[in-house]
């Protein structure tokens, strides 16, 4: 473990090195705010569909999918088409309209593109939206940054109050210099290390039990209830236990830092090649994480903490510099996502608060700077907030994703595909979709019902339709309209 550990942060310093220096090679394009927050819409298919799906997924794609499988078998295999079906979403009925009609009104950022679509001169649809990201973002970051640091601990045996600091700063340091462009093409590599690590770990963990036949015959004889399709529930709670890892996929179309790659890319084609890398990358990833979780069972039974399959399956499976390389993909995963949602929260701050709400005024120059400074005082934050452990923060960061997939997932669906959505109708389902999403969560449903994102994006769909509908009536009403 030792010389793993020595080769491990080698490997992790070249890595370091070639994420800052994409940051400054980068940074002499940040030079206006559709630069900084957009790229000036520049993103070619394989970075616009890489980056994207890798900064959804985080460690999850890593951990703690490997580890679902690990735990509940075969049962659990209904995550995949769950997170290809949210793929599918977003590329075939978002993608093309959402890049198209941001570029078309100049929207920057979700809020932008909402306030634009409604002619909203309130300014109240876009304050929503900022606290929705705001809030959401700066929980998720916190959370990344204390994975960080356990990440840490577990391979380099570095507490986590020095190596959440060292994390964040490396993360905060390239976002500051490139912005949105630095963070894109980071994503595009980390991604390429995540999907590299899972697949060759699932590959060899077959080979070395004698093939597929030798992997089912070995499972078999360790754990055979891993291979249940219904995992020994009843049709009921198999029922509900399904339905919620296919509704992982409703979350997608709500999320900004997986949005604005859409809004960022060059042309339609961009669009059009994407999706079959996306979903080729999606397919690889989550079929790998499957077939490692459940040879698992058979080559390290008895895991007290399912998550730590991935790791343990690097070090002791593969020869060492292929082994960091892979540990390292655990690092990059978190990244990607770290950086991505740090550019959304400091957008919300920089882009949607002081230059489109407090002073509309301010040069190209005065925005960057101010821009730079919200990724930097917002990196802070997440850090501190990692460093003193508040539980509430990890409680909160479970129903982030939800929350974010349920307020803005239905409102902007509806205004790419309907001419009858009303701003009212828009502020009822992102509020809809957020508390539904907290209540459903805090009254314990979530575990003893279904995955909260089901009825929140249900309802919030139903409230945008709903009230739609009846301000409409009103203002046809109102005009004289027939």
């Amino acid at each position: 473990m030792t010389e793993l550990s020595g080769v491990i942060s080698v490997v992790f310093i070249v890595y370091v090195v070639m994420m800052l220096g994409i940051g400054w090679v980068t940074s002499r394009k940040a030079t206006s705010p559709s630069q900084f927050f957009l790229a000036d819409r520049s993103l070619k298919a394989w970075v616009t569909a890489v980056s994207s799906t890798a900064s959804s997924e985080s460690a999850w794609a890593v951990l703690g999918t490997v580890g679902l499988v690990y735990k509940e078998g075969l049962s659990a295999i209904w995550f995949l088409p769950g997170c290809l079906l949210g793929y599918a979403i977003n590329w075939l009925l978002l993608a093309e309209r959402l890049r198209k009609h941001s570029h078309e009104t100049h929207a920057i950022t979700i809020p932008d593109y909402l306030e634009s679509h409604f002619n909203d001169k309130t300014n109240i649809l876009r304050l929503i939206s900022v606290i929705i990201i705001f809030a959401c973002m700066m929980a998720y970051v916190g959370a990344q940054f204390a994975a960080i640091g356990k990440t840490f601990d577990a391979i380099f045996g570095v507490p986590h109050h020095v190596s959440i600091p060292i994390g964040a700063a490396i993360i905060i340091l390239y976002t500051m210099m490139g912005g949105f462009l630095a963070v894109a093409w980071t994503d595009f590599v980390q991604g390429l290390i995540m999907v590299f690590g899972l697949v060759l770990l699932a590959v060899i963990a077959v080979v070395s039990l004698g093939g597929v036949g030798g992997a089912i015959e070995h499972l078999s004889q360790a754990r055979p209830q891993t291979l249940d399709w219904m995992g020994g529930r009843t049709v009921g709670a198999f029922f509900g236990f399904m339905v919620g890892l296919l509704g992982i996929g409703l979350g997608y179309p709500g999320q900004p830092h997986v949005l604005n790659r859409y809004m960022a890319a060059k042309d339609a084609q961009v669009i059009r090649h994407g999706i079959w890398i996306a979903m080729g990358w999606g397919l690889l990833v989550y079929s790998s994480a499957i077939v490692l979780g459940l040879c698992g069972h058979a080559l390290f039974p008895g895991l007290s903490d399912p998550e730590h399959l991935f790791p343990k399956a690097a070090e002791l499976l593969l020869p060492t510099v292929v082994s960091a390389v892979v540990l390292t993909g655990v690092l990059a995963a978190i990244m990607s996502t770290v950086s991505a949602q740090i550019i959304v929260a400091a957008s919300a701050v920089a882009h949607d608060v002081c230059t489109k709400m407090i002073n509309r005024d301010m040069t190209h120059k005065q925005i960057i700077l101010i821009s730079r400074m919200s990724v930097l005082f917002l990196g802070i934050g997440a850090m501190v907030i990692a460093l003193v452990e508040v539980p509430v923060i990890f409680w909160f960061v479970l129903f982030a994703w939800s929350g974010l997939g349920a307020s803005f997932g239905p409102v902007i669906l509806f205004t790419l595909y309907s001419k009858q959505v009303t701003r009212e109708g828009a502020i009822a389902g992102m509020l809809t979709g957020f508390i539904t999403t907290l209540v459903w969560k805090m009254t314990g449903l979530s575990d003893s019902v279904i995955y909260e994102l089901v009825p929140a994006f249900l309802l919030a769909s139903l409230a945008v339709w709903g009230v739609s509908r009846a301000t409409v009536e009103k203002t046809d009403e109102a005009t004289g309209a027939v």
